[in-house]
């Protein structure tokens, strides 16, 4: 029967297979293969050789690289590694990486190692990182980033002490009228009070001793090196240096008075001449006024504390008033807001260039025509006060 036929073939047929791959193994355990297993490796061998002389291994190699390039240079190629480096999986991996005490310890042990102790010394020690450091130290941007951070520091320093100094030249006139049963100030005024030129002229005090100290003593090598007497100055020689001292801080006082209004003491605390530049011959008369205070023992500052316009005579003798100085930082480069565009439709005239400003210049007019009102209204009311 032809279903009964069929396994009975295949069982012969897995069985001479079997029987074939004993004998063969026997075979090749003794020694010997068989003839069909030599000439299928005579085949293989020729059908090698024939490839190599006609050159299809080598083009089938080529085809094969090619094959493997475009497919790694193939956009899913790309658009699946971006989905697996944007994925949690390389965070994940990543992120466990570095908790991993075996990193760490890897990380610790590469940094301790003398390896990168050695290399860091050589590399510090390489004329490159020399001249990387002295460009460094030498470039200009650097030096007016270091002033810049001075005279800043500088400036919010005398900011701050001018705000407190401010606070005390009105409770040190309510305290003096206080006590000596005058009527206290009705309204706040814009001119200094004692405690602010009194706080100036100290400074401005030790401006003018660090300078005569300075020519003192090369006055003294000078004179040390022609041969003259170290034993000490006669009175002759402390009158000429008491003389020459006030003369330079007369100088000091009206020079800086002439040349910006107010002394360095004066800029410090935050107070200036309501005149700004003041003339060599209201200067003088300033000073003199100043004298004539000193000499009578203050006598003349009586008008800071006690006149509602806050004028000594030396003020009265100059027709100025000492202000405060509303000093306010300059902004930051990255803080100043940046000119809104403007979109001109289709069809209109564009706005003329200069006419771009008018804001800001209409709004510094009014705030200097202010200042300057309010300091007029200073002046005004201590001159009818005085009148």
């Amino acid at each position: 029967m032809e279903n009964g036929s069929t396994p009975r073939s295949e069982a012969t047929g897995d069985a001479g297979l079997n029987g074939a791959a004993a004998v063969n193994g026997d075979a090749a355990a003794n020694g010997h293969l068989p003839l069909s297993a030599r000439l299928l490796g005579v085949g293989v061998r020729g059908a090698r050789s024939v490839g190599k002389a006609t050159g299809i291994d080598r083009a089938v190699e080529v085809a094969a690289e090619e094959a493997i390039v475009g497919a790694i240079e193939s956009e899913a190629v790309e658009r699946a590694i971006a989905r697996v480096l944007n994925g949690p999986a390389v965070e994940e991996a990543v992120q466990g990486a570095l908790e991993s005490d075996a990193v760490k310890r890897a990380l610790v042990e590469a940094m301790d190692s003398e390896l990168v102790d050695e290399v860091w010394r050589r590399l510090l020690a390489s004329e490159e990182a020399q001249q990387l450091v002295e460009r460094i130290a030498g470039a200009p941007e650097l030096r007016a980033a270091i002033s810049a951070q001075g005279a800043g520091l500088l400036e919010d320093i005398g900011r701050t002490i001018g705000k407190i100094v401010r606070d005390l030249d009105d409770r040190f006139e309510r305290i003096v009228r206080r006590i000596f049963f005058r009527k206290q100030r009705p309204l706040p005024t814009l001119n200094a009070g004692f405690p602010s030129r009194a706080l100036a002229y100290v400074i401005d005090g030790v401006f003018v001793n660090l300078g005569f100290t300075a020519l003192v003593a090369l006055v003294t090598l000078v004179d040390n090196a022609f041969g003259g007497s170290a034993n000490g100055g006669s009175s002759f020689a402390i009158a000429v240096g008491s003389t020459a001292w006030v003369a330079m801080g007369s100088l000091y006082l009206v020079f800086f008075w002439a040349l910006a209004g107010q002394t360095p003491g004066m800029r410090f605390v935050g107070i200036r001449l309501s005149s700004g530049r003041l003339p060599l011959r209201r200067g003088f008369k300033r000073l003199l006024g100043l004298y004539l205070s000193v000499v009578t023992l203050g006598f003349g500052f009586l008008g800071v504390v006690f006149r509602e316009s806050r004028r000594g005579w030396e003020d009265r003798f100059a027709g100025v008033d000492v202000v405060y100085d509303e000093r306010r930082p300059d902004p930051a480069p990255w803080s100043r807001p940046q000119p809104a565009s403007v979109v001109v439709p289709a069809g209109e005239p564009a706005l003329h260039v200069e006419g771009a400003g008018a804001g800001e210049d209409q709004q510094r007019d009014v705030d200097g025509e202010h200042d300057k009102g309010a300091e007029s209204f200073a002046g005004a009311g201590g001159s009818d006060r005085d009148a």
